[in-house]
């Protein structure tokens, strides 16, 4: 019985958890902040590169000159 006592404080002692630090907290979300970008970045050049395939490059057209009137 005095096991038990002595066990069930140590127990829930041990499953409590200390809380991150919020600079833990920051980096990790800094880290998924930048990887998200990386990943949006990635599929903003992939589509780019989809639609140069599929319309080609247009050519810059030429206004008609002033008469200077």
């Amino acid at each position: 019985m005095r096991v038990a006592v002595l066990l069930i404080p140590l127990l829930l002692l041990a499953a409590c958890k200390e809380e991150p630090r919020f600079e833990e907290r920051y980096d990790k979300a800094a880290k998924e902040i930048e990887a998200r970008a990386k990943a949006m970045d990635a599929d903003i050049a992939k589509s780019a590169a989809a639609s140069e395939d599929l319309q080609p490059a247009a050519k810059p057209s030429n206004a008609p000159m002033s008469s200077g009137e």
